[in-house]
């Protein structure tokens, strides 16, 4: 499957997250996580930076969503508020490490989003 072929089809699949927030506003922090990670995958990056905010907000130790937001800020050359959540990452999970992560992710981080992650301060 071709990138853009990909992209389509992430962003065919939005809405569906939008209703599901819409039906539960309040609902579980990892909804609007994991829809931040379709925005991202999707190339909008603003809009990932929210949904990953809010997962946040209702779920402040949530070391995945922490996670999300230092890779989209990286990402953007928001370094300043990359190395604040790397830190939050680091608060939570003082053993983190990106081997660990890539081992664990369901997805492979790409060349770039180690980088950014690296960017960010975590090794």
């Amino acid at each position: 499957m071709t990138a853009e072929k990909f992209k389509r089809k992430l962003t065919a699949i939005l809405p569906s997250f939008q209703r599901a927030i819409r039906l539960s506003p309040v609902g579980p922090n990892y909804l609007y996580r994991e829809y931040g990670v379709a925005l991202r995958l999707a190339g909008r990056l603003e809009e990932a930076i929210s949904a990953n905010k809010k997962a946040i907000q209702i779920a402040p130790n949530d070391i995945y969503a922490h996670i999300a937001l230092t890779k989209v800020y990286s990402l953007l050359d928001r370094e300043k508020e990359a190395r604040a959540e790397a830190a939050e990452v680091l608060r939570i999970n003082p053993k983190f490490s990106l081997d660990n992560y890539e081992k664990a992710a369901l997805l492979t981080p790409s060349d770039r989003e180690i980088a950014a992650f690296r960017k960010a301060g975590l090794k």
